[in-house]
């Protein structure tokens, strides 16, 4: 790999580096800084933008696109942003928090957020907590918070605290999605009305063609498993349609809505997506999709059009579980 000889930095770089660490350094130093916040920022914009081989990292990116500011600039537009998280890597988690940041303040405030970690019954609960009716401590005792939540998405709830922003508990409640697993979707008919306005509308239409549950169906030996391998996509079907039908019940014109989910839910735009262009077809939507490799001289083809922005990460890299 050649680095550039010359120590001076472009007015790019210049601006993109401005006000950090790497700032004060000379551009042949601290190499790996340099490298890391690249793979963090830059590769986000690998296959929207025109490519253009960086000398820095040997990794086909559009430098002359690298500051945060150009995808802000498209993601602001858009109605909905999908962020697909590994859920278990800390980058993913850093740059949520950052993004969100951002987007709050690009769009003066008019953000709305909603994730996956959080089940519809746990609403009223979060929306208490948010307005300072239930403590801290109540909270997280009582709603169903995931094990990696202090660590991954505490942050982010208590950025929608600070700043009084709508978060919304988007995904089915899992006992229903278990029912579907176990039972199928026609289980769901049999619920009460109260329970059914934790889950999309019903009849769920579930297209098993898409490639993301055919993936799921070769994991669980394809169809001739039999109708229980099929309820497997189906569960994760009811997951995605809920969340799409959530996100479509909250998009207010003007405002962005940032959705954080396990990238499977939204790369390709299928799952989640998918559901919400049913319930909402005019929305304009900008996914972002994670996705981790040990080789980083060059996008994988397998990971090639998951989403609007890629952002690639070592494979190597730590993980928070």
């Amino acid at each position: 790999m050649n680095y550039p000889k010359k120590e001076r930095k472009t007015p790019r770089q210049r601006e993109y580096f401005k006000g950090s660490t790497i700032d004060s350094l000379p551009l042949t130093q601290n190499l790996s800084m340099i490298r890391f916040a690249l793979l963090a920022l830059g590769v986000l914009f690998t296959l929207v933008f025109p490519l253009r081989t960086s000398r820095l990292t040997g990794f086909s990116i559009p430098t002359e696109k690298l500051l945060m500011k150009t995808f802000l600039k498209k993601a602001q537009k858009a109605d909905a942003f999908f962020f697909g998280e590994q859920h278990n890597n800390p980058i993913c988690h850093w740059l949520q928090l950052e993004i969100t940041q951002d987007l709050f303040a690009a769009k003066n405030g008019a953000v709305l957020l909603g994730a996956e970690m959080f089940e519809r019954d746990n609403q009223l609960l979060l929306e208490e907590y948010l307005s300072g009716k239930v403590n801290q401590k109540n909270f997280e005792d009582e709603a169903k918070l995931w094990n990696n939540y202090a660590t991954d998405y505490k942050p982010l709830v208590e950025f929608a605290k600070s700043k009084n922003i709508p978060f919304i508990a988007t995904n089915v409640p899992r006992r229903y999605a278990n029912l579907v697993f176990r039972q199928g979707l026609e289980a769901l008919d049999s619920l009460s009305a109260a329970s059914k306005a934790f889950i999309a509308p019903l009849p769920i239409e579930v297209d098993l063609n898409l490639p993301s549950y055919q993936e799921m169906l070769k994991m669980m030996g394809g169809h001739a498993a039999g109708p229980a391998n099929l309820n497997f996509p189906k569960s994760q079907a009811i997951k995605d349609a809920t969340m799409g039908h959530s996100i479509a019940q909250n998009l207010k014109k003007g405002h962005v809505f940032i959705h954080y989910n396990g990238t499977f839910h939204s790369d390709l735009k299928e799952g989640t997506v998918w559901y919400l262009m049913k319930y909402a077809p005019r929305t304009e939507v900008v996914t972002l999709a994670s996705v981790e490799q040990k080789d980083l001289s060059q996008l994988e083809e397998e990971n090639k059009n998951k989403g609007d922005f890629i952002l690639v990460i070592p494979a190597t890299m730590t993980k928070t579980y």
